[in-house]
């Protein structure tokens, strides 16, 4: 996303621009020509600075955005020069397929005007969307919450244009008149440099990138009237399970369908209500696979579910107390979000009818144990706004059917003394009764557990120099169902520092840094330790990239293993053909965590995305992990890992597209070098195949097919299962 590397540009004595909104009386019709006669009547912006790579320079070409509202909509255009239209990168995706290797504009609008949230607003040339927010607290963008708005592009001899309409509804502004509201309007402009310009100037160092924002002024005689969105869909799927594989039974046949519904009501502008009845969380997409082998604790993946993303950056914290993809297969849902004042609330609670896996942590590893059973769970999130600063307060609870429970509360802060300075921290108590469950896991024996977990950092960043200093300490009994925190038991210091430099040239940016942690036990006995000097960089061709050397320790059990190893990643955007390459790995000595030894071996991940015309994608990503060793005179090969998977999507327009997805993962050993017994083989492969149909992001047609294969130490690729799925939903507003 291009605010977030605009960490960094001059300080200015100027303060952010104040525009007033205008209001809008003459018709606008969204279909990427400019020449409406509302467009007239709108608040034009000619002034943008490129602050990257240039310091709040001028941009070597011009950009005219226009803003203005009615009573329905906010609108904005823009009017992009473009010297040679045959170097515009502007494919046909999906909604929220943008990437800062093609050419697209954007509205950062946060109606609130408190600088600790956005809504992003991306439109490509070809008037193709995408929305997140973005997290001023986190510096993190989310592209899971979708909003419903209108766009257009059209693409000229010498330039190119969008138009947007945002229903008022989609904002949830305040309820006051008049409103002020904050604005980045943005343009990125990948060519030899990935540029981008914005509306204002954005000081490099800055702790604060949405304090830059210009201001509107004059919003007033916003609607006040509820709003209403209806979401009912149906949904069949047919699954043929083949012998051998997991859940076969009878002639593995099982076709089922169901319906349910996914209400969304404004009652007014302070509040939302979300309910969901029978939801339908199944993923269009399955996740990226991980290579999970020779790991220590378990593998974090993104929530993607609609129901859990409104406000989405109210459950963001220091400590992620919650990771909604715990609840695995709700029975129905229930939510209300709201504002009053300077206090930001969200209560949620719903039904799990189980499924899926339990984290359960520890101070060097963390185990799995199956969720077979039905919970009730709870979230309550409070977040008071205190001037640039905030403090807040988090309560999760999960109350397991046939005994066993967990309950989490606590607080945290946010503080921004100045411009350069930020401090968090945040403190959890949590109460648990595991189930009595030994058959799902030797330590589920309805035991009550008890602790606390508590973190707090320290980051500090000037036009130059920046440094980050962070302490974590989690009780052996902490524990939070609700969340994603899969180590307890120890504590850990966290330090790194860093000098930047912006040359003119090749390179862009330059960083120096160095860095590391060190983790304990609670009687303080070595965890693991890490310390590294490296170097981070910008540059010509999309060049983005960081070279560490590390010097590292873990211990297991009365071992403690060192190793050292150079860790890079590396990113280029050579062509509109070839627009993102991207090299990630290491390469040196390597824990084998399992045998506890160290052997030598290393990680390789590329990726590419290569588009044969504007309207086909082809999605490569190619990762191996292996480690060899030497036990009792002999050596070879521990493991080899590797993830293949290729997605090629065809886009024909802003609404269809058709997409086919293969991925093979496999695990090769030598038995003979581990000290437990292991397979010489495993692995499988995923191939699924969707038409997928869309208006909105919630009226949708999706029809589907999958096949699932098992990898036989044998090297054949036996059936598991194959899958059939039809989805329709239509979103009813009003």
């Amino acid at each position: 996303m291009a605010v977030l590397c605009a960490s960094g540009v001059l300080a200015q004595d100027a303060e952010p621009p104040r525009l007033k909104l205008a209001r809008i009386s003459s018709p606008i019709r969204i279909d990427g020509d400019l020449t409406d006669p509302g467009w007239q009547e709108a608040t034009v912006v000619e002034t943008f600075y490129e602050i990257m790579p240039g310091d709040n320079v001028t941009p070597p070409v011009r950009t005219t955005a226009r803003i203005g509202y009615d009573d329905r909509f906010f609108y904005a255009s823009f009017w992009c020069e473009e010297p040679d239209v045959r170097k515009i990168r502007a494919p046909y995706v999906d909604r929220d397929g943008i990437t800062d290797q093609q050419d697209y504009v954007g509205i950062l609008l946060d109606v609130e005007n408190q600088h600790r949230a956005a809504i992003d607003f991306w439109i490509g040339p070809q008037g193709i969307q995408a929305d997140s927010v973005f997290n001023e607290g986190s510096f993190n963008e989310d592209f899971g919450p979708d909003y419903f708005w209108n766009s257009a592009g059209r693409i000229d001899a010498s330039s190119w244009s969008v138009e947007v309409a945002i229903p008022l509804s989609s904002l949830r502004y305040p309820d006051k008149d008049p409103q002020d509201w904050a604005l980045m309007l943005y343009r990125v402009y990948p060519r030899e440099f990935n540029r981008q310009f914005f509306n204002v100037r954005v000081p490099r160092g800055t702790s604060c990138f949405l304090c830059q924002s210009a201001t509107l002024t004059g919003i007033t005689g916003l609607p006040r009237g509820a709003h209403l969105v209806v979401a009912p869909y149906a949904a069949g799927e047919s699954t043929k399970t083949y012998p051998g594989a997991a859940g076969y039974s009878g002639d593995g046949l099982v076709t089922k369908g169901k319906v349910g519904l996914d209400a969304k009501w404004l009652p007014n502008a302070n509040t939302i209500v979300d309910a969901t009845i029978n939801p339908d969380f199944s993923q269009i997409e399955s996740d990226v696979a991980q290579i999970g082998v020779n790991e220590r604790f378990a593998l974090f993946y993104p929530e993607k579910r609609p129901f859990f993303l409104e406000h989405v950056e109210l459950f963001q914290t220091p400590i992620q107390a919650v990771y909604t993809r715990t609840i695995t297969s709700p029975l129905w849902g229930g939510r209300v979000t709201g504002r009053s004042g300077q206090t930001s609330y969200t209560l949620l609670a719903t039904e799990d009818r189980g499924g899926g896996t339990v984290v359960i942590p520890g101070p060097v590893f963390s185990d799995l144990a199956p969720q077979d059973f039905q919970s009730f769970v709870g979230i309550a999130r409070l977040r008071q706004d205190l001037g640039r600063s905030f403090g807040g307060l988090l309560a999760t609870g999960r109350a397991i059917e046939g005994g066993g429970y967990n309950a989490v509360g606590g607080a945290d802060f946010q503080w921004r003394p100045n411009d350069a300075d930020v401090v968090t921290g945040q403190y959890l108590y949590s109460f648990t009764r595991n189930p009595d469950r030994p058959e799902l896991s030797p330590v589920w024996l309805g035991q009550r557990l008890s602790g606390f977990g508590w973190t707090a950092s320290w980051n500090h960043s000037t036009r130059h120099w920046d440094w980050f200093l962070e302490y974590d300490d989690f009780a052996p009994g902490f524990r939070t169902d609700e969340g994603f925190v899969p180590e307890a038991g120890y504590r850990q210091e966290t330090w790194s520092a860093g000098y930047r430099m912006f040359p003119a040239g090749f390179f862009s940016r330059l960083r120096l840094l160095t860095g590391g942690n060190d983790a304990t036990d609670r009687d303080g006995s070595l965890i693991s330790r890490r310390a590294f000097p490296g170097l981070n960089f910008s540059g010509k061709g999309g060049l983005s990239g960081e070279i560490d050397y590390n010097f590292e320790a873990l211990r297991i059990g009365d071992r403690t293993l060192r190793y050292d190893r150079l860790v890079w990643t590396l990113g280029l955007s050579p062509s509109r053909r070839l627009p993102a390459v991207g090299f990630a790995g290491n390469l040196g000595d390597q824990p084998d965590v399992v045998n506890v030894r160290v052997g030598h071996g290393g990680r390789l991940l590329v990726t590419a995305l290569v588009r044969p015309t504007d309207h086909l994608g082809l999605d490569v990503r190619a990762e191996r992990r292996w480690l060899d060793e030497s036990v009792t005179g002999r050596s070879g090969r521990l493991f080899t890992a590797d993830v293949a998977r290729v997605k090629a999507t065809y886009v024909f327009d802003a609404r269809m597209l058709v997409r086919i997805i293969g991925q093979y993962v496999e695990t090769r050993r030598d038995p003979s070098l581990w000290v437990q017994p292991v397979p010489r083989r495993e692995g499988s492969f995923a191939g699924s195949a969707l038409f997928s149909y869309k208006v909105n992001w919630q009226t949708v047609l999706f029809i589907g097919y999958g096949d699932d294969r098992t990898l036989q130490e044998t090297g054949e690729l036996t059936r598991a299962d194959r899958q059939f799925f039809l989805k329709v939903s239509y979103a009813f507003q009003r």
